[in-house]
């Protein structure tokens, strides 16, 4: 299963990007993780800034894709919960699961529409750099759920 974090901005170098790196390596086959940051160079802002955040976004989700949208009116979602919906998925046939997360402003509704769920991290609000390290640690424990491994503990 392929799964993609299409976000906006670019990580530096530094604690945030360490922690995305570090639980990317961590998975293993038939899971893969991979990072598309996408940026808008112009000076644009408010809703034309958010519209044109998710025409970036959805541009570099693959075809098919299902996509689910990081936001917070989201669905909070309990560890096991979301490793028994990437399982669900993948026993459906899906190959590749994309997540999205917007700029500052957040989501562009048009994101939310095409989402086939909506998903929060709590009532928080988060750094959009940090949120990559935490979803990519979500992934990889749903891998270990999936597969009785230990990592997970109830």
């Amino acid at each position: 299963m392929r799964i993609l974090i299409a976000a906006v901005g670019r990580a530096k170098a530094g604690p945030e990007r360490a922690l995305f790196e570090h639980y990317q390596a961590r998975l293993l086959n038939p899971f893969s993780l991979e990072l598309k940051e996408v940026e808008e160079k112009r000076p644009l802002q408010g809703v034309e800034l958010k519209q044109r955040e998710a025409d970036l976004l959805l541009g570099v989700v693959p075809k098919g894709a299902l996509v689910i949208a990081l936001d917070e009116r989201g669905k909070s979602l309990p560890s096991t919960k979301f490793a028994s919906k990437i399982g669900e998925w993948r026993d459906e046939g899906i190959r590749d699961i994309a997540f999205l997360i917007g700029g500052a402003d957040g989501l562009d509704e048009k994101i939310r529409k095409q989402a086939r769920l909506s998903l929060s991290f709590g009532a928080q609000t988060w750094p959009h750099m940090l949120v990559r390290g935490l979803l990519a640690e979500q992934v990889y424990r749903a891998q270990c759920i999936l597969g009785g491994h230990p990592y997970h503990r109830e």
